[in-house]
């Protein structure tokens, strides 16, 4: 069967990085089972034989009407499909979609009608928010870190900036790879237009954002950058937790340190 990446190597490459992140998130133990999603734009390696080609599927509804995606195309692992799997087997486990001229509904065209993620509402709302803005941002990661999960069910800990301020202070890598810092979203059901609406919120401040006793979701250039921040906080709450399993409560970079390194670096924030 032939397959859209075929005489396509930039948008197989695409595709490739994501099996490759898929991989990683599996072997970290982020994605358990059917656990996390991740979506690409790739609206700019699609050429005119692509447009023309028929779907797949029959229309489904988004959820909601994102109108600066009208006529986008995205790869996107399939709901109820491990990451393991969309490692080895990326257009097995996931599938190229295209949104319709209504912006509130899609249709797969390739290769096979592998029915995107369940939260494809707050992925693809976050992506109209990012176009919207003028991000060149056109991946979205979302996973399950087990040691930034466990952070959030400490209330104390989902007040604004406090995570962010505490996970930059473990290690400098940390304030200068995810300098926007990490925002909070409160508990909200999974695959809810509530939960993609707090999302998009929280994107006007932070690229990385955590839904409360759920998982973490990262926006970025590419999907091995959205996977770093992630990386970078995670690696941020292991020294944390590990300095309090071994009985003591870590001091953390000071304030002034911080400031050192956003002048330094020329940090956002």
């Amino acid at each position: 069967m032939k397959s859209i990446l075929d005489n396509r190597p930039e948008l197989a490459r695409q595709v490739a990085n994501v099996a490759e992140v898929g991989g990683y998130l599996w072997q970290k133990g982020w994605a358990e089972r059917n656990g996390g999603n991740i979506t690409i734009n790739v609206t700019e390696f699609v050429d005119d034989e692509i447009k023309g080609m028929e779907p797949i599927s029959d229309n489904m509804p988004i959820g909601t009407t994102l109108p600066h995606l009208k006529g986008c195309y995205f790869f996107c692992k399939g709901t109820n499909k491990r990451m393991r799997d969309l490692a080895r087997w990326p257009m097995e486990n996931g599938s190229v979609i295209r949104i319709n001229d209504d912006c509130a509904s899609y249709v797969i065209i390739a290769d096979n009608p592998v029915k995107p993620t369940s939260e494809l509402a707050s992925h693809l709302s976050m992506h109209n928010y990012l176009i919207g803005s003028g991000s060149t941002y056109k991946a979205a990661v979302h996973t399950h870190p087990i040691d930034l999960v466990a952070m959030t069910h400490n209330p104390a800990f989902l007040k604004k900036d406090v995570l962010t301020k505490l996970l930059w202070s473990m290690i400098p890598e940390t304030r200068a790879f995810c300098p926007r810092g990490l925002g909070i979203i409160p508990y909200a059901l999974p695959s809810s237009v509530e939960l993609a609406e707090a999302t998009v919120k929280e994107l006007a401040e932070y690229d990385v954002v955590m839904w409360e006793k759920h998982g973490v979701c990262a926006v970025g250039e590419n999907v091995m950058e959205a996977f770093d921040m992630i990386d970078t906080l995670s690696k941020s709450a292991q020294i944390y937790l590990t300095a309090k399993s071994m009985g003591f409560e870590p001091d953390g970079m000071s304030e002034a340190l911080m400031e050192e390194l956003k002048v330094a670096f020329n940090l956002p924030k």
